[in-house]
């Protein structure tokens, strides 16, 4: 299938960051940074760009922000970690200027969800701020598909940065940290208001590689948005099998509706504002609407997306769904 429109994936269960929900649970594998980061334009350049160049990574110790760091780290790049345990935090303003003074660039993922209450607000009053600091050079993550994530793109371009939108597809990853890990682990089983629509699932190390590349190659990517995903379209009843294949155990799905997941969350404690959000989301993006393929990934890492799959078989080598 060709390229998708507009879309931002999903929100609190692909955005969050470990220092912002107690929810996370990161299991990290030993691969994240093995495999080198294709660049169209030549390793010198890009080395003679990074030399001169930090970047303030905004949820440094959650899934992606903790991925584009160890990424940055890897194509030479000064790293300054961005997380309520470095002092950083989205809710306070104050908290801002000193992460950002004396950087070059900054990768910014607003938690839960860049779709969520007050996302726009606060995404477009740091830039500004970055931008009066001159740190011009901002990547946000975003989701395709995702109408809400409009008004915070938006309050991006319209900041006076030169940026970068990066709008991935549902994270691989979503099946081996955070929510959605525990019960495969404990039940083996994974129940979830996705039905038996297709998604492009992508590596988030995919994600982290293409933001590295966008900050490295100069004006390239500057006021672009980038769509990435997966190679190939997987229901989440065909990715739980492909994750028990990988894990050795017999693992299952059961399709529920949005509110029925909604109605599990609050009695697992979960507040009535980001429940009802959740309801909202997944009833919007679980429709269909996102079961097609990006480009993005082979745009500008000039490679093909790591498969499902490999995914699957390197996160079941962790022990991650061991009961």
């Amino acid at each position: 299938m060709g390229p998708c429109g507009a879309r931002q994936l999903t929100g609190a269960m692909t955005h969050n960051t470990a220092d912002d929900t107690a929810r996370t649970t990161a299991h990290d594998t030993a691969d994240d940074t093995a495999r080198p980061t294709a660049h169209h334009t030549t390793g010198c350049t890009v080395q003679n760009a990074a030399r001169s160049m930090t970047v303030v990574v905004t949820g440094a110790s959650g899934r992606t922000g903790g991925r584009v760091a160890r990424a940055a780290e890897g194509a030479g790049l000064g790293v300054r970690s961005a997380s309520r345990t470095q002092g950083f935090d989205w809710y306070d303003a104050s908290t801002w200027a000193d992460v950002l003074r004396g950087a070059d660039a900054a990768y910014l993922v607003y938690p839960t969800d860049v779709g969520a209450p007050g996302a726009a607000d606060a995404v477009g009053r740091l830039a500004r701020e970055a931008v009066a600091l001159g740190v011009r050079r901002l990547v946000l993550l975003s989701s395709r598909g995702e109408e809400r994530a409009l008004p915070t793109e938006e309050a991006l371009r319209t900041s006076g940065a030169d940026w970068t939108v990066v709008r991935a597809a549902w994270f691989a990853q979503n099946f081996s940290e955070g929510p959605l890990v525990e019960g495969l682990r404990s039940s083996g089983e994974l129940v979830f208001p996705g039905g038996e629509v297709q998604e492009p699932f992508v590596d988030l190390r995919d994600v982290a590689d293409v933001v590295v590349n966008a900050l490295t190659e100069g004006d390239r990517y500057v006021g672009r948005t980038l769509d990435v995903s997966g190679p190939r379209l997987l229901t989440f009843r065909e990715a739980v099998a492909e994750v028990g294949r990988a894990a050795g155990r017999e693992l299952t799905y059961t399709p529920v509706s949005a509110r029925q997941y909604g109605e599990q969350l609050a009695a697992l404690g979960v507040p009535p504002e980001e429940t009802a959000f959740l309801v909202e989301l997944f009833e919007s993006l679980l429709d269909g609407r996102n079961a097609c393929l990006s480009a993005g990934v082979q745009e500008v890492l000039g490679r093909e997306p790591r498969d499902f799959a490999e995914f699957a078989r390197e996160a079941a080598e962790t022990g991650v769904w061991k009961s």
